[in-house]
């Protein structure tokens, strides 16, 4: 694992290297870049993949007392990843809150976006989304403290699979899940650091609304992949943004819930290489 020096902290991230297409990948929250493992595993011979681990809950380096956790601000710490990488013309792939996060880069002609993959997502007024988002939300109006006690109910693989946690967001990643709740019980400042961009989210839930005004002066190849099972972000939302998009083409993902790196990372790597 790498890391980089940022305004907000340090980051964690994932590099192939490689002289191929570039593909930077983003998760959502309570998750870290290891949710791209098996998609990255069957891009890299061909492309230059690199994840970073943002600070959305399941990172292991505590971020600045004075860090921006916002999502907005999250995105500007994804663009200032880029640009200290020197990294141009990128394909910018997201799936859950991370393509909140590309599309608030979408529209911004600043960055070095050069096509975008939205991977079942948050989209419009769906924030936050289903029993599992809005569920976190409220958490996030706890003390650290209290949400820590709070989260130590997810040691348990029944809670866990419940869909006001991670149930309807996957079919079989458990492990995966298990891994990512990790610093959140045993860290403090990963705990201080959740609680403030959970309440920064929920201050701002037409965040998407805004953004998606803004997504038709994006002119670039997208491509919209999304689970047809999904139970937390409706697939009409994935048509809707197609229609939205100058360049966008939708491809379906069956056998899937959310999180299609999980449960389908061979099918998702083939259309996102079809696509660069």
């Amino acid at each position: 694992m790498n890391r980089i020096e940022l305004s907000a902290g340090t980051i964690e991230y994932q590099d192939t290297g490689g002289d191929g297409p570039v593909l930077v990948l983003l998760h959502g929250l309570m998750m870290d870049a290891t949710l791209w493992d098996g998609t990255i595993a069957r891009l890299a011979a061909d492309h230059r993949c690199l994840a970073p681990t943002l600070p959305l809950g399941a990172h292991r380096l505590p971020m600045r007392p004075d860090a921006d956790l916002s999502l907005p601000g999250m995105a500007r710490l994804v663009a200032e990843f880029l640009d200290r990488l020197h990294l141009r013309d990128v394909t910018l792939v997201g799936n859950d809150t991370g393509g909140v996060l590309v599309q608030l880069l979408m529209g911004d002609r600043a960055t070095a976006v050069g096509r975008a993959v939205l991977v079942s997502c948050e989209a419009f007024d769906n924030f936050p989304p289903g029993l599992t988002g809005r569920t976190l939300m409220l958490t996030g109006r706890l003390s650290p403290r209290l949400f820590g006690l709070f989260m130590q109910q997810m040691r348990l693989r029944a809670l866990r699979r419940l869909p006001i946690a991670f149930g309807w967001l996957t079919k079989r990643g458990d492990a995966a899940t298990a891994q990512w709740m990790k610093p959140v019980l045993q860290q403090p400042g990963i705990r201080r650091d959740t609680v403030r961009m959970l309440r920064a989210a929920a201050a701002d839930t037409r965040l998407l609304l805004t953004a998606a005004e803004r997504l038709p002066t994006f002119d670039h190849p997208t491509l919209v992949a999304w689970a047809s099972e999904d139970r937390v972000m409706p697939p009409e939302h994935a048509r809707r943004l197609v229609e939205l998009l100058p360049d966008a083409r939708l491809v379906e993902v069956d056998d899937s819930y959310t999180l299609i790196p999980l449960d389908q990372p061979a099918e998702l790597a083939r259309v996102i290489g079809e696509f660069t």
